[in-house]
């Protein structure tokens, strides 16, 4: 086998987050090739060939799997922002379930009880945060909004159907990009480091219907490629009258523009500042009120969310008179909710803004025992004075830091919940904490993402010296409850 060759055979399995495996007997040989489901049988161009395996891009589906379906979605396919949107809701279940436990049966030090993946509540229409970029779909074509097209870090597609977000969304999306169109003043590009327009933020609360509207830019004054403030001022107040004329199901509560002239493509808070109502909205989670801001972290899927935090408040099990740590604590959602059947809940989060949040959010549901500190969780934890009984860790998509991993052991906390947005970041911790002294007691899979290879997983660590012999009893006991 060599690069540029063209084979062809039937997908076997997919392995987290979205390698489709293709064995080729005759050439002892198996192809790793993305975009793809189990049963296809698929044409593929080798593209990397190393010992024992290939790595291929899928050139055409030659015979569609069993139980294949057609996608909602007419942007399917070009969008990079789903995977299985052209799969039965329960075979995305069940691929994720099983890519997680095969994951996690490989690490795992002895027994522990497997719960399984919960469905999302909804499976459309689920988000309540979404960036998009702007761009142009073919170079030098007009203006685009949306998403990055399949496999391609430069070519944007214009996504105004999008299923994965509600109407409001959609309607939102095509008020902005006429807005810019109108204006012609250019996307930033982002190799060349010039030009305009950047990204849309747009947040909704499921719960409230409040809806919080981001455009973010550059700032224009590059020497190469000006931009007067007044047209920049001009096209900012065209493009608020026009999304306050949208009939929306839900309320505009805020409408903000912020610049970010940084390389990165990243949605980076250089300024922002309201031009209209205020710079936040509300939301509400197992009956506790949020206030999110645009930059602070939230769980995407509301409805999951309340799914993924009950969980999580189980595993955590009693937590009276205890002290509970909640690392990487957001906007304090977890630590809210198990404030109240807490002694104390400490949070520690980098972002500034969303520990300001969480302060607020505690305040607003009436809650005298949290206390949030700002900054990053190796350092600040070097400033507790207090020792956890209980530690709920939601790190970032890469996990814990080593360093902070090792800091967080020496606490020497009887139980540790894990909450992961990537598993193999998981997979990938739980072996230290078993070469620590922890034993994994349970491991769950909640879907807060449909139609993407994404999964929420989460996990139940206990102290060795509080593990008995009869783990599985104890727990399938507490499951019947």
């Amino acid at each position: 086998m060599k690069k540029g060759q063209i084979v062809e055979g039937i997908v076997k399995k997919i392995n987290f987050p979205n390698k489709g495996v293709i064995e080729i007997p005759s050439e002892d040989k198996r192809v790793i090739v993305k975009d793809v489901i189990a049963g296809q049988k698929v044409c593929v161009s080798i593209q990397k060939v190393r010992k024992g395996q290939a790595e291929g891009r899928l050139l055409e589906v030659i015979e569609k799997a069993p139980g294949q379906v057609e996608s909602s979605c007419p942007h399917f396919g070009l969008c990079g922002g789903c995977t299985y949107q052209n799969l039965s809701y329960d075979q995305q279940l069940q691929m994720k379930s099983q890519q997680v436990r095969e994951m996690m049966d490989r690490v795992i030090i002895g027994d522990y009880i497997w719960e399984g993946i919960s469905p999302s509540p909804v499976r459309y229409g689920y988000r309540n945060k979404m960036e998009f970029t702007f761009g142009d779909e073919i170079k030098d074509g007009p203006i685009s909004l949306g998403m990055h097209k399949r496999g391609s870090f430069h070519d944007v597609i214009s996504v105004p159907n999008c299923q994965i977000v509600d109407a409001d969304y959609r309607q939102i999306l095509t008020c902005t990009l006429q807005t810019a169109s109108d204006s012609t003043m250019p996307y930033y590009h982002r190799k060349r480091h010039i030009g305009f327009f950047r990204h849309l933020l747009v947040r909704k609360a499921v719960k409230t219907g409040e809806i919080l509207i981001d455009l973010i830019t550059a700032s224009g004054n590059q020497e190469t490629n000006p931009i007067a403030n007044s047209a920049v001022e001009s096209m900012l107040e065209d493009w608020k009258n026009r999304l306050l004329a949208l009939q929306l199901d839900g309320k505009i509560v805020g409408i903000l523009h912020t610049v970010n002239d940084n390389i990165a493509d990243t949605v980076k808070d250089e300024g922002t500042r309201v031009l209209y109502g205020k710079g936040w909205f509300y939301e509400e989670l197992l009956g506790l009120q949020f206030k999110i801001t645009p930059f602070s972290f939230f769980q995407t899927n509301s409805l999951g969310a309340e799914i993924l935090y009950e969980k999580a408040r189980t595993y955590i099990g009693d937590t009276q008179d205890k002290v509970v740590f909640d690392l990487y604590s957001g906007t304090g959602t977890i630590a809210q909710i198990l404030a109240p059947v807490s002694r104390k809940v400490v949070g520690v989060e980098i972002v500034e803004e969303a520990v300001q949040a969480a302060r607020e959010n505690a305040e607003l549901n009436h809650l005298k025992n949290c206390t949030f500190w700002a900054g990053d969780v190796l350092k600040v934890m070097d400033l507790l004075d207090e020792k956890p009984d209980l530690i709920m860790l939601d790190p970032p998509r890469d996990g814990v830091h080593p360093r902070s991993l090792e800091k967080i052991i020496s606490f020497g906390a009887e139980r540790i919940v894990y909450i992961a947005c990537k598993p193999t970041s998981l997979a990938r911790d739980i072996e230290v904490f078993q070469n620590r002294g922890y034993r994994v007691k349970r491991i769950a899979c909640v879907d807060l993402f449909p139609s993407t290879y994404h999964v929420e997983t989460i996990c139940e660590f206990a102290r060795e010296d509080n593990v008995s012999d009869g783990i599985k009893e104890e727990l399938l006991a507490d499951l019947k409850l």
